[in-house]
């Protein structure tokens, strides 16, 4: 058996959430599509694959902006997140190997954070889905005042764990969410899916989270 992950290797592992621990982007999309038929608006899968890993506001600014419809963001938002909340307590669409390389870390003692640019009310039917207790940190959108691809809410996370972001792994599966986690300071693995991720220092790549654990994402990280 591959010996326990020590905080010298991996002090806390930082998760995004759409994308990466669900993929909840289509969900998103999905609803776009109907706020635009809705409201007359105009809309395209380009657009939507802009707005992947942005804070909600400044999604509802794009939208509002891009669709043509007569919203504020605030309005835009409001309405989007009635959309996806709906759908996701319905089903939550995991992607793979998230649960089981989140449970690995739990077991190994590897305290865990999310961080996304969801707001609580999107993140809660999520969270009921997943033991109590199994991330020690949650920021979302809507508790910082700068979202992705600022580094603040990787910051505030690797702070509220009481660590370095230089200690932190951070798993993400957008380029505006690679920036915010590098920017921060964090090692980044990046799990690519909806959109491409450029390369670069501090980013490591991988194809999927399957049959990855703890002790394997540790050797990543540190190669």
């Amino acid at each position: 058996m591959p010996a326990p992950v020590t905080p010298r290797s991996m002090s806390a592992v930082l998760w995004d959430m759409d994308g990466t621990l669900v993929d909840t982007e289509p969900y998103w999309i999905d609803t776009e599509y109907a706020l635009a038929e809705k409201y007359g608006g105009i809309w395209s899968h380009e657009h939507a694959m802009n707005l992947v890993g942005s804070a909600l506001l400044d999604s509802g600014d794009y939208i509002r902006v891009h669709m043509g419809i007569d919203r504020t963001p605030q309005q835009i938002v409001d309405e989007l997140l009635d959309g996806v909340v709906a759908r996701v307590e319905v089903e939550v669409p995991w992607r793979p190997g998230a649960r089981e390389l989140l449970a690995d870390l739990h077991a190994q003692g590897i305290p865990c954070a999310l961080v996304t640019m969801s707001w609580q009310r999107f993140v809660d039917p999520i969270l009921a889905r997943l033991p109590d207790g199994i991330f020690a940190s949650i920021v979302t959108g809507d508790r910082v005042e700068f979202g992705k691809p600022h580094p603040e809410p990787y910051l505030t996370a690797a702070a509220e764990l009481g660590l370095a972001p230089e200690d932190c792994v951070a798993i993400e599966d957008s380029n505006t969410g690679a920036k915010s986690a590098v920017a921060a300071g964090c090692t980044t693995l990046c799990v690519p899916h909806h959109v491409p991720i450029l390369e670069g220092e501090g980013r490591v790549f991988v194809d999927t989270l399957v049959g990855l654990g703890a002790a394997g994402l540790a050797r990543l990280v540190r190669a």
